[in-house]
């Protein structure tokens, strides 16, 4: 069980290399696939703990976050495409 909450704390650390590359991406579109990819770590990263936790309100959440981090990443995209 504790390996669960390894990985989950290994995908916390990413996840700042990620927010590094979101802040300081040299165009929009670096900073939008640095955005995709934190929403799907940070989404497994509660998967992991749902897991060693036993709490299932933790995969809910994560499933909410995957889905909003899509939605998210569709309509930036339209946008800088020019036809939102």
């Amino acid at each position: 069980m504790i390996e669960f909450l390894i990985a989950a704390i290994i995908y916390v650390l990413l996840n700042f290399v990620l927010l590094y590359r979101v802040f300081r991406g040299p165009t929009a579109a670096d900073r939008m696939c640095a955005a995709d990819s934190l929403d799907l770590v940070s989404a497994t990263a509660l998967v992991l703990y749902s897991l060693y936790s036993g709490r299932s309100i933790y995969m809910d959440i994560s499933m909410v976050v995957a889905l909003l981090g899509f939605v998210g990443t569709v309509f930036v995209a339209r946008y800088l495409e020019g036809r939102l």
